[in-house]
């Protein structure tokens, strides 16, 4: 597999005055392994869904929020979001779903923006899994990296991390943005079609560049 670069104009920065890279994709696609695969290079991490996570666990910022919102049914015995309930009742009704991101998007920007300010390591990779399908964040991105793959890598992955049908997997994909979405987004493109040895050059290249912008403090785009 190689790495692809997309030229592009420069885009608004990150909330952060250190060089930083948006990482994204599709369900499936393998984003945790490769941002992973960068941290082990010295990227610092900053990973939203793991801050959602946080903030709709036991004690979260968004929990008063959301039981007030979706009623207490929606709040396990632990005291964080049911997210199998919360998970069937939003992709069955897109008001809900803007309700849910109403509460989550302005925390996890928040909690962002800290995260990267304290970040420590060569430069600051924030993983946003829904960069493309949120204008707020497309403002945000400084430059995108995209992890590719096919939509039946996407579907073959999900449904044996997840235990998940076929059919459960598809109407994720499909409140997602496209595949085409994500590469007309992108800056760079990693290819995850196949394994980890298939990644590691292509990591390896780009966070030779990352870095080496990092060292001049350079948020343009290459």
């Amino acid at each position: 597999m190689t790495t692809s670069s997309h030229n592009k104009a420069a885009a608004t920065p990150p909330p952060t005055s250190r060089f930083a890279v948006t990482l994204t994709g599709g369900i499936g696609s393998g984003k945790t392994t490769v941002a992973n695969m960068f941290g082990e290079l010295g990227a610092a991490l900053v990973d939203t869904d793991a801050i959602a996570h946080r903030l709709s666990a036991p004690g979260g910022l968004a929990i008063a929020a959301i039981s007030a919102t979706f009623g207490t049914e929606f709040i396990n015995q632990e005291g964080a979001m049911d997210r199998a309930k919360m998970r069937a009742h939003v992709f069955s009704d897109s008001t809900a779903r803007k309700k849910l991101e109403a509460i989550l998007h302005p925390l996890i920007r928040s909690e962002t923006a800290r995260e990267a300010s304290e970040a420590q390591g060569d430069y600051v990779m924030l993983v946003v899994p829904l960069l493309v399908e949120s204008a707020d964040w497309k403002k945000r991105a400084g430059r995108v990296l995209v992890v590719d793959c096919s939509v039946e890598t996407q579907i073959a992955r999900v449904m044996l991390r997840n235990q998940l049908s076929r059919t459960e997997v598809e109407a994720i994909i499909a409140v997602q943005a496209s595949r085409a979405q994500r590469l007309a987004a992108a800056d760079d493109v990693i290819e995850n079609d196949a394994d980890a040895a298939a990644l590691k050059p292509q990591i390896a290249r780009l966070h030779a560049e990352y870095a080496r912008l990092a060292k001049t403090n350079d948020v343009q785009h290459l």
